[in-house]
């Protein structure tokens, strides 16, 4: 994988002056992404392009799921945890003590005692992937699982559990919707970082006719490239790479070449 994946790639490596990141702004000050706007006097804004938003009670229950149908629930954001509860909530449920946690990580675990009592219930834990959680998965081939997700998903637990022949239901209890950005001058950022293929689906919400020209765009994590690709874009910049696992390195480094550095 190289940093720089273009058609013509000398033709487009022109200088960088702004850049537009399509995630709210970082908390700490300290971040690489204002290290790199001061070291390189680059213009950085961030405007996140897509906004996670509740599915009503009356329209969860039009999926017809019963929640305390289920022996175990599989939790892979903080988002589905607050979510899942907030509906059990509106519907007068309490979970059982002997209900079963699958988290993809450790932190999305610690989450949970936001509203449980964890160190009374039994929770397994991921690593850092879905992957990470199908060998305890395996281990619980017994249990009817329930999934709470967003309606755009990845593919992986689904196709496994489908594979192994294990009880999944999964429950769409919030949506990645697009913001409203449409106030924002599009065309005149050199870059725009994307993180998902839902910010790629609201850029062109809300510019059905945006014209990519000489804007670069940059992509993490190959699901984002694809997104880029399949869009009709033409994807420059590709995040991660052996020398920068991070967006912001993947940037400087495409910087350090386009401004001559």
């Amino acid at each position: 994988m190289s940093e720089i994946t273009t058609k013509n790639d000398q033709e487009r490596l022109t200088k960088v002056e702004s850049i537009l990141v399509t995630q709210s702004r970082p908390a700490d000050e300290k971040s690489p992404y204002f290290e790199i706007a001061s070291r390189y006097n680059i213009k950085i804004d961030f405007r996140p392009f897509i906004q996670i938003q509740g599915v009503s009670f009356k329209e969860f229950r039009k999926q017809r799921i019963n929640i305390l149908d289920h022996t175990a629930i599989i939790f892979t954001s903080r988002n589905a945890i607050d979510h899942f509860f907030r509906i059990c909530q509106e519907a007068k449920i309490e979970m059982p003590a002997d209900m079963k946690y699958f988290c993809v990580t450790e932190q999305t675990a610690n989450y949970l005692q936001k509203y449980i009592v964890i160190r009374k219930r039994k929770i397994f834990t991921g690593n850092k992937t879905a992957a990470d959680l199908f060998d305890l998965i395996r281990k619980h081939k017994a249990e009817k699982f329930l999934f709470p997700c967003s309606n755009i998903r990845g593919t992986d637990i689904p196709e496994f559990m489908d594979t192994s022949g294990l009880h999944l239901s999964e429950a769409i209890m919030y949506e990645t919707v697009p913001t409203d950005f449409t106030d924002l001058p599009i065309e005149s950022y050199d870059i725009i970082a994307f993180f998902s293929p839902s910010g790629v689906t609201a850029l062109k919400h809300n510019f059905p006719e945006f014209q990519q020209k000489n804007t670069r765009m940059a992509a993490f994590g190959p699901t984002t490239a694809k997104s880029v690709n399949e869009a009709g874009f033409i994807l420059d910049i590709e995040a991660p790479l052996p020398n920068a696992p991070s967006m912001a390195g993947a940037l400087e480094l495409y910087i350090k070449k386009a401004n001559n550095l």
